[in-house]
């Protein structure tokens, strides 16, 4: 009979059969696949028009929140989604026969610097290698996803996005008023009165919020200069201003306004593309660590949070440090 290892060693999947004793509902199978030891990312090809010599391009996508730091994971340590796209953005770059590049964009945005690490990264890839760059919308793409989608050469909506939410926000928490009640108090020892600026242990003070305020009027004017590079001869920086408010525009507003150039379907955007690079059909690839699988260009859509006893366990990640965070990010209620 062949052992564990030996079945590890020939690269097989071993199924292990078990009882679940507290519910009594039957067998549960569990399935141990072998991981490989290099993590290198793996070409997989998401969609073939069949024909002769294909255009290949490269799928890359940029789903959840955009932050410089590994992702919370229950199961996993997680990726760190600018490290991962960047790593994305090399592989393509490297490959010759990628003629062009669509950025998959379902992100309410994140980080301020997060989000401007990747716009310059596709700015470079552009400069570097002469590949046009199509972002291409699904459900959300709003703050900082938009703000990686002006880096592209051309921007599609599904019929059903969300947009916009141009604006930057610093979320800050208080515990003062419940330390209070449980008569405990906060003491900062410190260089400076703008040290502890921000702090979650006691209320802000107007001049600290005087100080972030501007702060966060540099980080809006840089996101107006964004949306005005990406979008120049679609719109003046005095109409970007006028709408910048933060709010959030359908499809059919942000084509009427000028933040997007055509609305469509996914395999409608992959036509647009055809026509961008001249070729009739597409190769669609996508890049992945060995232990992913993408049967087709719809496959990386974000996983729910796990769930024990029905109840939601997993917090927003902008909730994970009290510390004062600048985003471009769309969160109504956070």
């Amino acid at each position: 009979m062949m052992t564990l290892r030996q079945a590890t060693r020939m690269g097989a999947a071993v199924v292990l059969v078990g009882l679940v004793g507290a519910t009594g509902c039957g067998p549960t199978a569990y399935k141990i696949t072998p991981v490989p030891a290099q993590e290198d990312l793996r070409e997989t090809v998401v969609l073939s028009e069949g024909g002769l010599f294909p255009a290949k391009i490269a799928q890359i996508e940029v789903d959840g929140l955009i932050m410089n730091h590994r992702r919370f994971s229950l199961w996993s340590e997680g990726e760190n989604p600018v490290s991962l796209f960047l790593e994305k953005l090399d592989k393509a770059s490297s490959d010759p026969a990628v003629k062009a590049v669509v950025l998959r964009i379902n992100s309410p945005g994140g980080s301020v610097t997060g989000s401007d690490m990747m716009y310059n990264e596709v700015l470079a890839f552009k400069k570097r290698t002469g590949r046009p760059v199509v972002a291409v919308m699904m459900d959300v793409a709003a703050s900082g996803g938009y703000y990686l989608a002006c880096s592209a050469d051309e921007i599609i909506a599904q019929p059903t996005t969300v947009t916009g939410s141009i604006g930057v926000i610093m979320q800050t928490v208080s515990f003062a008023g419940t330390m209070s009640k449980l008569g405990i108090s906060a003491d900062a020892i410190k260089s400076g009165k703008m040290k502890d600026a921000g702090s979650p242990l006691r209320p802000m003070k107007p001049e600290e919020r005087e100080v972030f305020q501007k702060l966060i009027d540099q980080f809006y004017g840089r996101f107006v200069a964004v949306v005005t590079a990406g979008r120049s001869g679609k719109l003046t920086e005095a109409r970007i201003r006028e709408l910048a408010d933060g709010r959030v525009y359908s499809a059919q507003q942000a084509l009427e306004l000028g933040f997007i150039d055509r609305i469509g379907t996914y395999k409608e955007s992959l036509t647009a593309v055809k026509e961008r690079i001249g070729a009739k059909r597409l190769c669609v690839v996508a890049y992945q660590r060995p232990t992913d699988y993408k049967p087709n260009i719809y496959a990386d859509t974000p996983a729910p949070a796990p769930q024990v006893n029905l109840v939601n366990i997993q917090l927003p990640e902008v909730w994970s440090n009290p510390a004062p965070q600048f985003l471009y990010l769309w969160a109504p209620g956070q």
